[in-house]
C-alpha cells in the first residue's frame, strides 16, 4: 500500500542528507491523482529540509492555494512561493487545494515521520502521538531507529511499547513471543492495554501464555506505582493541610479565636501572589520565573497586616466569647468575599507556575511527581519548622505562650497582652497568606477559594489536639493520605464522608485530640 511505501521512505529520512524542495516535487505533491500525489509526498520526504516540512505543514493546515500551475502558500493574507518563499501576488481566481481523507492521513503521518528525530522533545513527542495506535509493521524501522535514539526516559518508553505492540501484530510467531516477553518488563500504563487487546485477538496458545504471563507481571509493577501514587498525593494534600491549619494553630489552638475569616485570609495571600505576578509580567518580564520569591513575603504581610488590623477592631472586643466571633468573622469573611469581587471580578483569575516548577519528575511508568507539589511539600516543612522555632525559641514565642497558659501573671510580669494578641493574630494570619501563595501554585484563585479548605483546617486542628503543632503534622498528613486511599476505593465524595465519620469517632474517644494540651490551659 502507498502508506506503507511513505513511512518506510521517511525512515531514510534519518540517514539522508535533507536537500531543498524543488518545483517538480511540489507539482507532484499539488497535481494529479491521490495515489500520484501521496506517491509524490512519500519521495519529498525522504530527504525533507525545513521548508519541505514548513510546506507539508502548510499543505495539512489547508493553507495552500494553486492558480494555473503556479501554486502558493497563504499565511497572514499574503501569498509566498512555496520554494524561495518571496512573497507574491495572490490572483483572484487562485482555488484552494482539496485533499481527500487518505492525503490528509499521509499529511499527518509524513509530518510524524520527519518530527520523530527533531532535536525539539515536543515535536518528537507530538510524533509520537500522532504514530501511536498503529500496528503496520511498515513503521518498524522508523520507530526502532527513533527508539535507539530518544534520550528522554518517558518518551523511549512510548517508543518502546509501540515498538512492542507493531512486533505483537506481527505474523512471525517468534516475534511476537519476544514482543510479549519485552513488555513483560514495561511499567508503562499503556502496555497493559496493548496486552489486553492482543489477549482478546491471539489464537496461538503459546503466545495466549506468554500474553499472560507478560500481564500479571506489568499489573503487578503498576500496582505499586500505583500506591505510591496515593502515598505522593496524600503526602501532598497533606502538606496543602498543614499550610492551611499551622494559622488556625495559631488563632484557634493558642488563642481559642474560632476563626471564620481564616479562609479569606488565605485568599488574600493568594490574590498577592497574582497582583505580584502581574507586576512582574508588566515591569520585570526578564526576571517573571524568580516573581515567586517576591510573592511569598508579599502574601505574608499582606494577610498579615489584615488580620492585625481585624484583631485590633473586631476581635479585641470578643475574647471569651466564642459563639460571637463566630459570628462576627464569619460576617468578616462574607465582606472580604465581595471586596475581591469589586476589585478583581468574581471570575477565577490564573497564577502561573515558574519555569522552574513545571513538569515533574518521571519515578515509574505510571508515577509522575510533579515539581509544584515537591516544592509545595518543601515550602510546607519550611514553614513548619519557622514557626516550631518562632514560638520556642524566640522572645515573641515566649510571650505568645505565657499569654496563652495565664494571661493575668503574665500581665502582672510586664508583658503588653494586648499587643501580643495582635502580634500573634497577625501571624496566624500572616501564615494563612502563604497557605493561599502555595494554593495558587495548584489550581485557579477566586473569591471562593477559602472555603473549600476552611472546615478541613479546623478539623486537623482539632484532631491533632489543641494548641499543639506536633499534632497538626500528625493529623495533616494522616487525613491527606488516608483521604487519598480512600478516594481509590471509594470516590472523592464518600471518601469525605468516611473521613469525617472517622474523625468524629475518634473524637468521641478521646476529646483531647491526638496530643493533649497540657499546663493550667488544660486544667481550666
Amino acid at each position: 500500500m502507498l502508506f506503507r511505501h511513505l513511512l518506510l521512505l521517511a525512515t531514510l529520512f534519518i540517514a539522508g542528507h535533507a536537500h531543498a524542495l524543488s518545483a517538480d516535487e511540489v507539482k507532484g505533491i499539488i497535481f494529479g491523482e491521490t495515489e500520484a500525489r501521496v506517491e509524490a509526498l512519500a519521495k519529498a520526504a525522504v530527504t525533507a529540509d525545513e521548508k519541505t516540512a514548513a510546506f507539508i505543514q502548510a499543505l495539512a493546515d489547508d493553507a495552500v492555494k494553486t492558480s494555473g500551475e503556479k501554486v502558493f502558500v497563504v499565511k497572514d493574507e499574503k501569498a509566498f512561493d512555496p520554494i524561495t518563499g518571496a512573497e507574491q501576488p495572490l490572483p483572484p481566481d487562485a482555488e484552494d487545494v482539496i485533499n481527500p481523507n487518505l492525503m490528509r492521513s499521509e499529511l499527518d503521518n509524513a509530518l510524524a515521520a520527519i518530527k520523530l528525530l527533531s532535536k525539539d522533545e515536543k515535536l518528537r513527542s507530538e510524533a509520537i502521538r500522532t504514530l501511536a495506535g498503529e500496528s503496520d509493521e511498515a513503521r518498524l524501522p522508523l520507530i526502532e531507529k527513533a527508539w535507539a535514539a530518544e534520550t528522554v526516559p518517558a518518551l523511549k518508553s512510548q517508543l518502546e511499547v509501540m515498538r512492542a505492540a507493531i512486533l505483537l501484530g506481527s505474523s512471525d510467531k517468534a516475534k511476537r513471543l519476544d514482543a510479549a516477553a519485552l513488555l513483560s518488563a514495561s511499567n508503562n500504563p499503556a502496555t497493559k492495554t496493548v496486552l489486553i487487546e492482543r489477549l482478546g485477538t491471539e489464537t496461538d496458545a503459546d503466545v495466549k501464555v506468554a500474553l499472560q504471563s507478560a500481564l500479571t507481571k506489568v499489573q503487578a509493577s503498576l500496582a505499586w506505582g500505583d500506591k505510591l501514587g496515593a502515598i505522593f498525593s496524600g503526602i501532598s494534600l497533606g502538606s496543602i493541610l498543614l499550610l492551611v491549619a499551622l494559622g488556625l494553630a495559631i488563632t484557634y489552638g493558642l488563642m481559642g479565636v474560632i476563626n471564620m475569616a481564616h479562609g479569606e485570609l488565605m485568599m488574600i495571600g493568594a490574590y498577592a501572589t497574582y497582583v505580584v505576578q502581574g507586576l512582574f509580567q508588566k515591569y520585570l518580564p526578564g526576571a517573571f520565573d524568580w516573581y515567586l520569591l517576591a510573592a511569598v513575603p508579599v502574601a505574608f504581610l499582606a494577610s498579615a497586616l489584615m488580620g492585625a488590623a481585624l484583631e485590633r477592631s473586631v476581635i479585641r472586643f470578643l475574647y471569651g466569647r466564642p459563639l460571637e466571633t463566630l459570628l462576627a468573622t464569619w460576617g468578616i469573611s462574607l465582606m472580604l468575599q465581595q471586596l475581591v469581587r469589586s476589585i478583581f471580578g468574581a471570575q477565577n483569575v490564573g497564577v502561573e507556575n515558574p519555569v522552574w516548577m513545571s513538569g515533574g519528575v518521571q519515578v515509574l511508568g505510571n508515577l509522575s511527581l510533579p515539581y509544584n507539589r515537591l516544592v509545595i511539600i518543601g515550602f510546607a516543612i519550611a514553614v513548619l519548622l519557622s514557626m516550631a522555632w518562632l514560638i520556642s525559641k524566640t522572645r515573641l514565642g515566649l510571650f505568645v505562650r505565657g499569654v496563652t497558659q495565664n494571661r493575668p501573671i503574665a500581665s502582672c510580669m510586664g508583658v503588653n497582652t494586648a499587643r501580643i494578641d495582635t502580634y500573634a493574630f497577625a501571624l496566624g494570619s500572616g501564615i494563612a497568606g502563604l497557605a493561599g501563595c502555595a494554593l495558587s501554585q495548584v489550581g485557579n484563585v477566586g473569591p471562593d477559594l477559602g472555603q473549600g479548605y476552611i472546615v478541613d483546617a479546623f478539623m486537623v486542628v482539632v484532631l491533632g489536639g489543641v494548641g499543639q503543632l506536633a499534632g497538626t503534622v500528625y493529623a495533616a498528613m494522616g487525613l491527606g493520605i488516608l483521604n487519598k486511599f480512600l478516594e481509590g476505593w471509594t470516590g472523592a465524595v464518600l471518601a469525605k464522608i468516611a473521613v469525617l465519620v472517622l474523625i468524629i469517632v475518634f473524637i468521641q474517644k478521646r476529646p483531647q485530640g491526638i496530643f493533649a494540651m497540657k499546663g493550667r490551659s488544660a486544667e481550666a
